[in-house]
């Protein structure tokens, strides 16, 4: 593994192998913590690890003992009912600790149920409702530009929140101000918080809607670590704001939760859990 660095900032480029060792490891970590709360996001936090790990992985220029550098890029994980994963990542990164994650839904804990950047280290924006995320980092995206930074921002949704109106203001918000280093993941696992979309609301082709609103556009396999690494660095060579839609599975890694909506929200119990762990060892 190699590094790149900048002042006080570090850029991984982890090979395949080590990314793929992390996304495993995270996965561990991700079913321990729902185990643990007796509650949480599982299905959603599984489905979007791969593409967290990448970017932690490859592409995001931050540091644990820089968590507030002007110039680090900025990560808003609109769907951040999917914390588990991310400090899972940022566990794996040296921004948390265990015993940080061992607080995970405990009153008062580093580790909040929703990821929120008043209470965990490298938390660059706080959720709860969905549909905000992209607004939020198009703010990011024109502060930096207004800093003459070369900060990117990555947004990652949700394709159950691509529901909202709000993400297609932003949408057509971000192509209008010609935001060239704002960048969007959706992960399209296809189940949101009740049913799988297409029984709730159907996004006919996701794809063509991004497209539409003047964004480049890629589909991926999000769980391909290849795949998902050459398509960030695809981002970084488009002159217009980017899309990537990861078609990635809910819960993928514990067979019983894969593709199972009751999982979205709920934890294993002792015995599913066993099993799991022994699926993810």
């Amino acid at each position: 593994m190699t590094v790149d660095t900048a002042p006080m900032l570090t850029t991984l480029n982890a090979s395949r192998e080590d990314l793929e060792k992390m996304a495993l490891s995270c996965r561990r970590n991700i079913v321990d913590m729902v185990y643990r709360a007796k509650a949480g996001h599982p299905g959603g936090s599984l489905s979007v690890i791969d593409i967290l790990v990448a970017l932690y992985g490859t592409q995001l220029r931050v540091s644990p003992d820089a968590g507030s550098h002007p110039d680090r890029d900025r990560l808003i994980l609109s769907k951040g009912h999917a914390s588990p994963a991310m400090y899972a990542v940022l566990e794996s990164r040296g921004f948390l600790t265990e015993t940080d994650l061992e607080s995970y839904r405990v009153f008062g804990g580093t580790c909040q149920g929703h990821v929120d950047m008043d209470w965990t280290n490298g938390v660059d924006f706080s959720a709860g409702s969905l549909g905000m995320g992209l607004s939020f980092g198009i703010g990011c995206a024109i502060a930096a530009r207004m800093d003459e930074s070369d900060r990117a921002t990555w947004v990652i949704l949700g394709d159950g929140e691509c529901q909202e109106g709000e993400v297609w203001e932003a949408a057509m918000a971000a192509q209008h101000h010609n935001l060239t280093k704002l960048h969007v993941i959706v992960d399209r696992n296809r189940i949101q918080n009740d049913d799988h979309i297409d029984r709730q609301m159907r996004l006919g082709d996701l794809a063509a809607k991004w497209e539409s609103f003047g964004w480049s556009v890629l589909e991926i396999d999000g769980h391909d670590m290849g795949e998902l690494t050459d398509a960030l660095h695809w981002c970084k060579e488009i002159d217009r704001p980017t899309a990537i839609i990861a078609h990635t599975v809910k819960g993928k890694g514990v067979s019983f939760m894969e593709d199972d909506p009751s999982f979205h929200g709920k934890a294993p119990n002792d015995e599913e859990y066993i099993l799991a762990m022994e699926e993810l060892s």
